[in-house]
């Protein structure tokens, strides 16, 4: 006996010390003169279990059972190798009989409870969990995998208390931080975010995941490069991570590394990536460059995807895509669902009645940004007798001329960019804000959760996003009647605010250069017609592009003047123009210059050829407050009608058509008839003056009208309702 005791403790010890197979040799050796030792049996089915060889784990734990039924660590232990043999219902059983004849058994309750898990019960998981660290309190695991099933069930808070506490027993828990980290970045805590993944990082140096995420919320700092470092190590740690593939890709199209962020979309595609906007986010990449390969069939399965309800691309991006309504609203209401659903906030029954109204706006674009542009003159219109302007900015900081115009003109302005989203709520609701303004929908750097949590009793999505936002928290649209035709409404869930002129603010003190540029210096022919379209290069589509080919082929030596955002989309163009049969040098870019100049520069072209399905949106107001008409397709989306929007109030409904065939047509007959356009140019010269689209203080008035009705409404204990403001 003496003997055998001293083989057993040296089994222990090389069992201690993972050498698995000595331990085992020595053990059967025992057993093969000692059949019914229940040590030696228990031992060769835990060492069975530590091989992973689970099936011969299970057969030696029976037979342990064979010669003591009331070991309840026998059945905790053959219920782990039941669980890792998928056999749920079994392993639930022998976890349950390990309870019965051991009622304080924590252990058995916390794999009791990753069973319940993996059967579908969360809720008999959360009680399990709970009673397995009522019993052993210091059992660190039990907290964190109740806080994954609370991730799960989408009780964030609970869950981050989970990981905390987790954290507080075993500081270096991995992957606690990382959940943790998880939690904290979908709130919208990025700081809180990137400080649990490089903790998570610090205490286990290849965690990829870590990594990736990282990448992220350094690239939401505003942190490109840094962001594009991570992600590469996350790469390099583990190549088939196709997360962080997705991820890189995001992040070069900030850096935009076109090319490079399309090679990464393919990559994770081929690892199988299912990611929320993957195809369309690769697809917006390629009409960036005005790369067309495979557009047709790339547009026909991002379709047929929205069509079933994925949210296949960002919603953004089916607005350049598609002219139906239908199917963005479709788009949108997929994306929130997934992205962004609404969270529970529980509304007081009554809403004091304050003698200012308070307003917040929220956006990340307070700085010399295009919705900037349009709108820093409405801050320093309105009537501060009558309202509180709060302004929330969650982007940089840039401390130009536009941000400054804005921080002098509101009542209070809170730079928010490190808060979460549900901080930034609770502060406008602390502060009492009654109206809450996204200027930002659901375009690059938005932050939809912010509305999520209700940051006011009444939340409108204005100027920002040209579209519904498919999110029942958004209670209002801001639009007009040109942009939402009679009958549309259908294709918006918030409730609409008709504008009686444009829903388009605009800065009337915009200045134009005096500067008078040679055609020669911008690098124009010294004469010839000259067509202009200075939008972004991802809205120019293959048809509108037939359309603009056509144009020049039946106007002799005239010129079309693109904008030039990479040299990349403007050599595509180029060779697409030589294919369609016209001379690729009549293809004239325009780099980025100061905005004065740029609008100085629209005296050198003759007219502004629109985009479609989503049209010139501060560009045409660009255009038409330079001098220069704008000529534009109206659609059936409200991207499509903005131009058509802006030309009606200026009284120039001559320059809106409803068919590419018109359209070309028009521009044809402008091109040759130099009088009628002269008529035109000084028509549009007359109304720029004179006209309520770019009369500030006017629309100023309108907008306090609009915010004064939804504000009765809510005093009234009415609900949302479809309001036109009378002009």
């Amino acid at each position: 006996m003496t003997n055998v005791n001293a083989q057993l403790n040296q089994a222990y010890t090389l069992q201690r010390r993972g050498r698995l197979a000595e331990a085992r040799q020595i053990l059967e050796s025992i057993f093969r003169s000692q059949p019914g030792n229940l040590s030696v049996v228990y031992a060769l089915a835990m060492i069975a279990a530590q091989s992973k060889d689970f099936e011969r784990a299970l057969n030696l734990f029976d037979r342990a059972l064979t010669i003591d039924v009331r070991n309840a660590a026998t059945y905790c232990n053959r219920g782990l190798a039941l669980h890792e043999l998928k056999r749920w219902e079994e392993a639930l059983a022998s976890y349950d009989r390990a309870i019965a004849l051991k009622a304080d058994y924590g252990l058995a309750y916390f794999n009791r409870g990753n069973t319940l898990k993996e059967l579908g019960q969360p809720q008999a998981a959360l009680a399990s969990y709970e009673r397995a660290i009522a019993l052993q309190p210091g059992l660190a695991q039990a907290h964190y995998n109740r806080g994954v099933v609370l991730q799960e069930l989408d009780d964030s808070s609970a869950a981050l208390a989970c990981y905390e506490r987790a954290i507080a027993l075993k500081a270096d828990y991995a992957e606690a931080h990382y959940n943790r980290g998880v939690v904290l970045h979908t709130r919208g805590s990025w700081i809180g975010a990137l400080d649990s993944y490089e903790r998570a990082i610090l205490h286990q140096p290849r965690h990829a995941a870590a990594y990736s995420n990282r990448g992220v919320v350094l690239g939401l700092l505003g942190l490109q490069s840094a962001a594009l470092q991570s992600l590469d190590l996350a790469i390099a740690l583990e190549p088939g991570l196709a997360g962080a593939h997705f991820n890189r890709a995001q992040a070069l199209i900030d850096l935009k590394q076109y090319p490079a962020s399309i090679a990464s979309f393919d990559r994770a595609l081929a690892l199988g990536s299912d990611r929320a906007g993957l195809y369309g986010s690769r697809r917006h990449v390629k009409m960036q460059l005005c790369d067309w390969h495979d557009y047709e069939a790339e547009k026909r399965e991002l379709e047929e995807r929205l069509g079933r309800r994925e949210p296949a691309s960002p919603p953004f991006h089916t607005l350049v895509m598609s002219g139906s309504a239908a199917l963005q609203r479709l788009a949108a209401e997929s994306w929130i669902h997934k992205q962004h659903p609404p969270i529970a906030i529980k509304a007081p029954d009554r809403y004091p009645r304050r003698d200012k109204i308070r307003i917040g706006y929220f956006s990340a674009d307070f700085h010399g940004h295009a919705t900037l542009y349009l709108m820093v003159r409405l801050f320093e219109m309105h009537d501060l007798s009558s309202f509180e302007i709060h302004v929330f900015s969650f982007g940089p900081d840039t401390e130009d001329v536009q941000r400054t115009r804005v921080q002098s003109a509101c009542t209070r302005f809170y730079d928010v960019r490190q808060r979460s989203a549900i901080d930034i709520a609770k502060l406008a609701r602390d502060l009492n804000i009654d109206i809450a303004v996204d200027l930002k929908g659901l375009t690059q750097s938005s932050r939809p959760d912010i509305f999520a949590h209700r940051a006011a009793p009444i939340q409108v999505s204005y100027l920002g996003y040209p579209g519904t936002l498919g999110a029942g928290y958004m209670d209002y649209l801001i639009a007009d009647r040109t942009l939402i035709p009679e009958g549309h409404e259908r294709h918006y869930c918030e409730k609409l605010i008709f504008m009686p002129n444009s829903y388009q603010v605009n800065d009337a003190t915009r200045v134009i250069a005096d500067t008078v540029c040679s055609r020669e210096e911008l690098g124009l022919p010294p004469t010839g017609f000259v067509f202009c379209s200075f939008n972004n290069p991802f809205k120019i589509t293959p048809d509108i592009f037939d359309l603009w080919m056509r144009i020049l082929k039946r106007v002799d030596g005239s010129t079309l003047w693109l904008f030039e955002d990479n040299s990349i989309a403007a050599d595509n163009l180029r060779r697409e123009a030589s294919q369609r049969g016209v001379d690729s040098a009549r293809l004239v870019f325009a780099p980025l210059m100061p905005l004065p100049l740029h609008l100085a520069r629209h005296r050198a072209a003759d007219l502004f050829l629109d985009t479609w399905p989503y049209n010139a949106h501060t560009t045409a107001s660009d255009s038409l407050w330079a001098g220069l008409p704008v000529l534009t397709c109206a659609g059936e989306s409200f991207a499509s009608r903005v131009a058509a929007s802006l030309l009606t109030v200026l009284g120039m409904p001559e320059l809106i058509t409803t068919s590419f065939e018109q359209y070309e047509e028009l521009a044809v007959e402008l091109a040759t008839h130099t009088q009628q356009l002269s008529r035109l140019r000084e028509k549009l010269h007359h109304q720029r003056l004179t006209s309520p689209l770019f009369d500030t203080k006017i629309f100023t008035k309108h907008l306090e009208s609009a915010y004064r009705a939804i504000y009765e409404r809510l005093q009234a204990n009415l609900p949302p309702a479809n309001i036109a403001i009378p002009p």
